[in-house]
């Protein structure tokens, strides 16, 4: 059954905006907690005008435009005009380097850059090595030196028509950056289908209606607020509210003010909400479900729920896969430790390093089956080698360990190059984090494979210990030692006060593990 027919994202907006014109579409509350408010009508007339403002600048179907940009009305409303005519938005991380950024603008060929002035300074210094980069934009400014790139003057001199540009529903809308965890970023393209059709999935799998609000405080420029978020409220006529910056002793708070009944979270915001000082009155809020991708422990999740009073639905998905094609049932039975069973539109297999599908059980790699272009990522932007190695006659290697269990559930297990070779053993680094989890002095881990020269690797946990906790490495090791194998107890402790991490909260182990082993050099 075909979800998506032919429709393109500027035909989604154009009817729900002809349905809903005066409801409220958009709510947003920037740092100074100040709120702005977008009904349907207001919004498409917004992202009308600044379709205009692009095509007056010359930006053509099929080019790059990139957004640098906080969480802002602006970045909304540039993703959808660019969308009205054809153009591709390529939106990227605030934190990014001047390097990386550099990198992301002369890849993606970008004519065109929006971002605010507190970024300029970034640009300074690269602008001249990017021939294909006409201007540089500036949203929410309020100066006189760059008045003539000021963004709301651009769109308060245009019309509101809308453009009449031909569209496809297999044009490509967007590019997303994957976050470069082992080499430089790949440019995943995301189309309009693609859009169209996490739209309904993610809107059917959480019985959404006219009457949701979805209250998103992850980035924009990341896939979650994008596909889930967003892209499901629009397909109902729902209504979102977004927050610039996530705040984990204001989430609940700001739920109940925005008057939010969902929500979407990494693990790493549902510690940093649960490591607050707990307010009773946080229960007091309209949210039925936060769905969240990653890992929590039972016990994380147990507490959370039990203080907010709303259920955590665990899902899996990636930039590529563009929608969910593992969730657990809003409905039914919810196994609370796994990733669910496969939703509409996808088939899930493991499989060995043969691409043979492996016994109920036994831990392989998660491949997921959908149609490129459409349920799939089209791509990789000016990459048909890891194209070709990714997308195999219609599945998706998602380089993620898994299992499927004997209950019909999915489990993940980790990331494949997380898999430690321990003296010919495989050793899954989630293992071992979650014996350590379980420990009452540690707060969180990642656990490392580094070279050994007679065990082929060997397996290092970093330790954020909890606040106050005394705890030594020999008493970690003695831990482990109760309760893993012998080869799979670490051979040493580092205890850190932070992890890096990717803008999602992801933990960047391949960053870990440079330092680990430049530290080791230099020894």
């Amino acid at each position: 059954m075909d979800i998506i027919g032919k429709r393109t994202l500027r035909d989604l907006l154009y009817e729900k905006t002809n349905m809903y014109p005066e409801k409220t579409f958009l709510l947003f509350e920037d740092v100074k907690q100040q709120r702005f408010e977008l009904t349907y009508q207001e919004f498409a007339d917004q992202v009308n005008r600044l379709s205009n403002v692009f095509t007056n600048l010359g930006v053509k179907k099929g080019q790059h435009v990139t957004l640098h940009l906080p969480n802002c009305l602006e970045f909304m409303v540039s993703w959808f005009a660019l969308a009205n005519i054809g153009a591709i938005m390529v939106p990227t991380n605030i934190l990014s380097t001047a390097d990386e950024m550099e990198y992301i603008l002369e890849h993606s060929e970008s004519v065109l850059l929006i971002t605010e002035e507190q970024y300029l300074e970034k640009f300074s210094s690269i602008r001249e090595k990017l021939p294909n980069l006409r201007e540089i934009l500036l949203a929410r400014y309020s100066g006189e030196t760059y008045a003539h790139l000021d963004l709301a003057k651009l769109m308060a001199n245009a019309n509101s028509d809308m453009p009449n540009v031909p569209l496809d529903t297999e044009d490509v809308a967007a590019m997303l950056y994957t976050s470069g965890t082992t080499s430089k970023p790949k440019g995943v393209q995301i189309t309009h289908a693609n859009y169209i059709f996490t739209g309904e999935l993610m809107s059917k799998s959480i019985r959404l209606t006219p009457d949701d609000r979805q209250l998103i405080v992850l980035p924009l420029f990341h896939g979650n607020a994008q596909y889930y978020s967003t892209m499901s409220a629009l397909t109902v006529g729902a209504s979102i509210a977004i927050t610039e910056r996530f705040s984990a002793s204001r989430y609940f708070k700001q739920a109940k003010n925005f008057k939010a009944t969902v929500g979407s979270l990494f693990a790493a915001p549902i510690r940093m909400i649960l490591a607050q000082q707990y307010d009773p009155e946080d229960r007091n809020n309209d949210m039925r479900v936060v769905w969240f991708a990653q890992s929590v422990s039972e016990e994380q999740l147990k507490e959370f729920e039990e203080k907010f009073n709303v259920p955590l639905l665990q899902m899996y998905g990636m930039t590529e896969t563009v929608g969910v094609p593992l969730m657990n049932p809003i409905d039914g039975v919810r196994k609370n430790m796994s990733i669910g069973r496969p939703t509409i539109g996808y088939e899930v297999k493991i499989v060995d390093d043969d691409g043979n599908e492996v016994p109920t059980g036994q831990t392989g790699q998660i491949i997921v089956k959908g149609v490129p272009g459409r349920t799939l990522m089209k791509g990789y932007f000016k990459n048909p080698q890891a194209t070709a190695e990714t997308l195999i006659d219609g599945w998706l290697y998602t380089g993620d360990n898994g299992r499927l269990g004997e209950d019909g559930y999915f489990y993940f297990v980790d990331r494949k190059k997380d898999m430690i070779k321990r003296a010919g053993e495989n050793v899954a680094a989630n293992e071992v984090e979650s014996v350590l989890a379980d420990h009452p002095g540690v707060y969180e881990s990642a656990v490392i494979g580094v070279p050994d020269d007679m065990r082929d690797e060997a397996i290092v946990a970093y330790v954020i210990p909890r606040e106050n906790a005394n705890i030594s490495e020999e008493e970690l090791i003695e831990y482990c030692r109760n309760r893993l194998a012998k080869f799979k107890v670490p051979n040493s402790i580092v205890f850190v006060n932070e992890f890096p991490r990717t803008a999602v909260g992801k933990i960047q182990k391949h960053i870990i593990r440079q330092m680990h082993l430049e530290k080791a050099a230099t020894v």
